[in-house]
């Protein structure tokens, strides 16, 4: 099993000490001392201001705050959570990726989604109803200009004739993509496309809000993977190549009073029985030290039991 975290920049207002840059650097070096694997950061360019007063946050470019972060850590895997890809043209975010990956050694995994913000979307310009193909489209045109020199696509959107996009990717062909959402389209599109799959836990509410399937018990999880494995084999992919990213609620939430980590812990295990790979950690996001104490007491109370 592994273990991720995404910056907690997770309130509208947010305590100002979070954009500090050596609040960034002592967090992102914490997480990676303690032993986490990845690091992420949301991707909400402009969200309506309904949203922020109704349970929503701000957030900083997930593509600056993780070039900034990889110049100051030497192993975390840099992982946003997660990027909105038909929000930009497919060009430029294979070029800021890329270039994430060059300069922080091969550590870059693309997490990526629809979104479902449909005012955020509005003022970008981009068609919502639209997201689908625009989502499919950005995968086939950044796999193809991170691998292919004198590149050629023809799309509703976006013409190449021959163009190149240099450096390339350390990771070869490309670093690996994560695509997150509950529907049955979000596997197809893992099994077509991916090498991860990002379910996420929603009740009632927010299955309507982020208009995704409920997923609430580890029953509703089971289903899903067997249906993910089904397509998959259907592609003729092995289920190995596939990395699956969730979270653990058993034990309750890190960082407070109630926490406990021997019920957590089990809980990981009955997740990893299932075929989880990875587990995203959530982290109180009030005070910048009570962020990085709450990481540092999971990693010492979950992370290096499990691992001996």
């Amino acid at each position: 099993m592994k273990f991720s975290l995404t910056y907690p920049l997770i309130a509208h207002p947010y305590d100002p000490a979070f954009l500090e840059k050596a609040s960034v650097i002592r967090f992102a070096r914490a997480a990676e001392e303690a032993g986490f694997d990845g690091l992420g950061f949301t991707d909400h360019p402009v969200p309506s201001q309904r949203w922020l007063d109704h349970g929503g946050h701000d957030a900083l470019d997930p593509f600056a705050a993780l070039a900034f972060c990889a110049a100051v850590t030497d192993r975390i895997r840099l992982i946003p959570n997660i990027v909105v890809l038909p929000y930009r043209n497919p060009f430029l975010s294979a070029k800021s990726i890329a270039t994430i990956d060059v300069l922080s050694g091969g550590r870059f995994t693309l997490a990526t989604a629809i979104g479902y913000l449909r005012p955020e979307y509005r003022a970008l310009g981009v068609d919502f109803d639209a997201r689908g193909e625009l989502f499919e489209e950005a995968l086939e045109v950044m796999k193809g200009i991170w691998t292919t020199d004198d590149y050629a696509f023809e799309g509703p959107r976006f013409i190449a004739r021959g163009n190149t996009a240099n450096p390339k990717p350390v990771q070869r062909p490309h670093p690996p993509i994560w695509i997150g959402g509950n529907g049955q389209r979000a596997r197809q599109r893992v099994a077509d496309h991916a090498q991860g799959w990002i379910p996420f836990p929603a009740n009632e509410v927010l299955s309507k809000t982020a208009r995704t399937p409920r997923l609430e018990t580890l029953a509703d999880l089971r289903g899903m993977l067997d249906d993910l494995w089904q397509r998959v084999e259907a592609a003729g992919r092995d289920r190995s190549e596939i990395d699956v990213h969730f979270v653990c609620s058993a034990g309750g939430a890190p960082g407070t009073a109630v926490f406990d980590a021997a019920v957590h812990r089990a809980g990981l295990a009955e997740l990893a029985e299932l075929g989880v790979t990875w587990v995203g950690v959530g982290l109180p996001g009030g005070r910048v030290d009570e962020s990085i104490a709450a990481l540092e007491a999971y990693a010492e109370q979950v992370i290096r039991p499990l691992r001996g």
